[in-house]
C-alpha cells in the first residue's frame, strides 16, 4: 500500500492536503514486526501512531483477541496526541509492515505548520460529534 494513501486513511489526517500529508510522512519510519511481535502493549503509555502497510495484526484485550487489523488499518491515533495508556495490545499475526509516527515528530511538524494542527482539530471535533 502506498504510504501517502495509507496516511490519508487515518481520520486525523484525512482532511489534510497531499502536501501536508507528505510533510507528516517525512517524520515517519517504515518498520517491520515479526510473527507474534507486539506493536503495542496493553496498559503501557502510548506515543506512537501505526498504519499497517502490509500484513496483519491481532488486537488483544485482557488476553483475548477482540479484533483483527489488515493493510490500511491504523491504531494509536489518539495516543499520538495524549500519551495515555494503551487499552489493548496489538500483535503482528503473522507479521506486519507499518508506517510509524512518534509524538515528538508530529509535534515538530505542527510547530512548523500550524495549519495542519487546525485541520487535525477539525477532524477530532468531527469524531466527537459523531460525523
Amino acid at each position: 500500500m502506498d504510504r501517502l494513501e495509507a496516511l490519508g486513511r487515518v481520520p486525523l489526517f484525512r482532511g489534510l492536503s497531499q502536501r501536508q500529508r507528505r510533510r507528516i510522512l517525512k517524520g515517519t519510519l517504515d518498520y517491520r514486526f515479526g510473527p507474534g511481535e507486539e506493536l503495542v502493549r496493553e496498559g503501557e503509555h502510548g506515543e506512537t501512531l501505526f498504519v499497517i502497510l502490509e500484513g496483519a495484526a491481532r488486537v488483544v484485550r485482557r488476553g483475548r483477541t477482540v479484533a483483527r487489523l489488515r493493510a490500511g488499518d491504523f491504531l494509536g491515533e489518539v495516543a499520538v496526541l495524549d500519551g495515555r495508556p494503551r487499552t489493548a495490545s496489538v500483535v503482528a499475526d503473522p507479521e506486519a509492515r507499518c508506517l510509524v509516527l512518534h509524538r515528538d515528530e508530529l509535534r515538530g511538524v505542527l510547530a512548523e505548520e500550524p495549519r495542519i494542527a487546525w485541520a487535525m482539530l477539525g477532524a477530532l471535533a468531527g469524531r466527537l460529534r459523531g460525523d
